[in-house]
């Protein structure tokens, strides 16, 4: 920080503005914070000049400076209102977590923020940033320590009962239920925060993010209907905000037309004027391509696919988990088809026709054997699987069962009728 101040003015503001690089802007702006005044309009262009700065810093990656740039502006914070801190505050945070890489000191930027909050006793903006202290630790899967902070601070907002911030914790508390895969306590902190939504107006992007959160677990439950209109609903929300959710709200609507086997409807939804060219990209070409090796029922196609968008659709874990599913019940369909005329066969000859590792064939023909999707045994020693015709069924247990039944009706009856004698 430069030793000479310049004055807090808007020509100090304009001179930073024509500077005729990002680092003698950034040395203008310095200047301006170290005027000592603490006049009302002062105070004002110092505001102005902190955003100016911060804004400066982001796209100069430059995060460390960011985060002495808050330990810095402390005896500025006492000058202005609370209301103004928390704003400028979480401005910088924002600012910071622009800068790709900067998770770990975004996580320690938070820490010394609640310290702070703490010694001066700003609870409100201490809350704001647990919170996003919570949401970060759970992005570093740090989930135990997400959910200790989370459980006292539920505790705390819920006395206060300030129902806005209330809504973004449950809504957390449920997001990160479910990377544990606890999904009642998911289901029960979603319940919550919509409890509370209903009570209060909610901003559309968080609106957007509850619905987002709720197509989630419908899907995970196997409901693709509800859940496809619960994303829609975030689809629409984060579209009319431009927000980049909007694509993970696009393609998860996308998955659930392909897992209720509605997968030539995928092709009309791309195309759509909503969606157009301005949802075009590797996230659509590669449900795009699920959905085609699904509506062919072609493994190969399926693999190729997942081979060749990894990144959309292995590394997504909502993704992953659902197409894992889709892929054995695709796997065990083409299984049961090719063996069908067959009453004895070599595995190798059916690992050829499907195209797929003949260990990996054995291996998923013994689970369809034990889960008794059809009759039939391997011979290893052979290398061969053996069909058995379908076993008739037996008359006789349903028989007895029907006379069983039926004598059962006929001694209710004179059981009935003797206790009406003897009454």
């Amino acid at each position: 920080m430069s030793s000479s101040y310049l004055p807090a003015t808007t020509d100090s503001l304009a001179q930073a503005s024509e500077a005729t690089s990002p680092s003698d802007a950034i040395s203008i702006l310095y200047r301006i914070l170290d005027n000592p005044s603490s006049a009302s309009e002062a105070l004002r262009i110092k505001e102005q000049a902190i955003s100016n700065l911060s804004d400066l810093l982001r796209q100069e990656n430059r995060a460390e400076e960011l985060k002495n740039l808050l330990t810095q502006l402390r005896p500025f914070f006492s000058l202005i209102p609370k209301a103004k801190t928390a704003k400028i505050v979480r401005g910088i945070i924002d600012a910071v977590a622009k800068i790709p890489g900067t998770s770990d000191l975004q996580v320690t930027l938070c820490k010394d923020i609640v310290e702070w909050t703490r010694k001066e006793k700003r609870t409100f903006l201490r809350q704001r940033i647990e919170a996003r202290l919570a949401a970060l630790l759970m992005e570093n899967k740090e989930y135990s320590e997400a959910l200790t902070l989370l459980s006292g601070l539920i505790k705390e907002v819920r006395r206060l009962d300030d129902k806005l911030l209330l809504v973004e914790i449950d809504l957390l508390e449920s997001k990160l239920h479910f990377s544990l895969r606890n999904l009642p306590k998911a289901k029960a902190a979603l319940t919550a925060a919509r409890t509370a939504a209903n009570a209060i107006y909610v901003p559309p992007a968080q609106q957007g993010s509850i619905d987002l959160q709720s197509g989630i677990l419908h899907a995970e439950e196997k409901d693709y209907k509800t859940a496809y209109s619960y994303f829609y609903e975030a689809f629409e929300a984060f579209n009319a905000l431009e927000d980049p959710q909007a694509i993970y709200s696009l393609k998860y609507m996308l998955l659930c037309k392909i897992m209720v086997n509605q997968s030539d409807d995928v092709a009309g939804i791309i195309s759509s004027p909503k969606v157009g060219l301005q949802y075009q990209g590797p996230e659509v070409d590669a449900m795009k391509a699920v959905a085609d090796a699904h509506s062919k029922r072609s493994l190969k196609l399926f693999e190729t696919a997942l081979r060749n968008f990894k990144a959309q659709l292995d590394e997504d874990p909502i993704v992953h988990r659902h197409l894992s599913s889709l892929y054995d019940t695709l796997l065990e369909q083409n299984l049961c088809r090719l063996i069908e005329p067959f009453s004895r066969v070599e595995i190798a000859h059916i690992a050829e026709l499907i195209e797929l590792p003949g260990d990996h064939v054995e291996k998923k023909l013994s689970q369809m054997i034990l889960d008794k999707k059809f009759a039939g045994t391997l011979d290893q020693g052979a290398g061969c699987l053996i069909i058995f015709e379908d076993p008739k069924p037996d008359a006789i247990y349903p028989a007895t069962l029907e006379t069983v039944s039926n004598m059962g009706k006929v001694v209710d009856s004179l059981f009935v009728r003797s206790s009406r004698i003897i009454a």
